[in-house]
């Protein structure tokens, strides 16, 4: 679904017109575009998902936060966070690790009633994430289960940044000795710029979490003037 080497200024638009839903066009039609544009320019919103399990073929989302921010400041008063009844039952091992119960999504409204104002949420933006994989993935077999079709965009991933961060101080000779890395997982990725321990597996927190890391990252190892083409994916 992406890549670096995407033009998305021509995949937003061939998807715009391709697009059966108003909701789905308006995110297309004000997508940011311009791999070239300044991260210090850019409005940014931390998306995560909490769901019923890794598979998104099979599972489905409990919960979705995001949190609008830029470089300079993180926007809590425009957080968002809804619960939804998913379609798949949620067994223990999801209710250990998100802390979401069966008696707390009986009553949750569909994923289909938070399509609009999520996506008008997220429209206009550049979406930051903690391992793209689930976000796009479920994101898109979320709508395309609910609408018919899914929806691609561009994303900052820092789980990704924090890998290239640890490659780059590991070296040449780490990495011909396969040194291996340290963990990139959201919580020790957070440790390593010494920002404060949340309670993680919380969509909204790890939003915030999210965004936070960004910030970190960005200060430690990138310039204001550094283009989205070499940030995001």
């Amino acid at each position: 679904m992406a890549g670096n080497k995407i033009d998305w200024q021509k995949r937003y638009k061939q998807l715009e017109n391709s697009s059966k839903h108003d909701c789905i066009k308006h995110y297309y039609r004000n997508a940011i575009f311009d791999g070239n544009t300044a991260i210090s320019d850019v409005p940014l919103v931390a998306l995560d998902f909490e769901t019923t399990g890794l598979n998104f073929n099979h599972d489905d989302i409990v919960s979705a936060g995001l949190v609008p921010f830029n470089t300079r400041r993180i926007s809590c008063s425009g957080s968002k966070h809804w619960l939804v009844n998913p379609k798949q039952k949620l067994d223990e091992e999801s209710i250990v690790i998100h802390g979401i119960t069966h008696s707390e999504v009986v009553d949750a409204p569909d994923f289909s009633k938070i399509i609009e104002p999520l996506l008008a949420a997220l429209a206009g933006k550049v979406i930051v994430v903690h391992f793209a994989p689930i976000e796009r993935h479920f994101l898109y077999q979320a709508l395309q289960a609910r609408l018919g079709e899914g929806l691609e965009f561009a994303v900052i991933d820092t789980l990704e940044l924090e890998k290239r961060a640890l490659k780059a101080r590991q070296g040449l000779i780490g990495r011909l000795f396969n040194k291996k890395l340290d963990s990139v997982r959201l919580v020790d990725s957070r440790k390593r710029y010494s920002l404060p321990a949340y309670q993680s597996h919380s969509a909204l927190t790890d939003a915030l979490a999210t965004a936070e890391l960004l910030h970190a990252q960005l200060a430690y190892h990138y310039r204001d003037d550094t283009r989205l083409a070499d940030l995001w994916i």
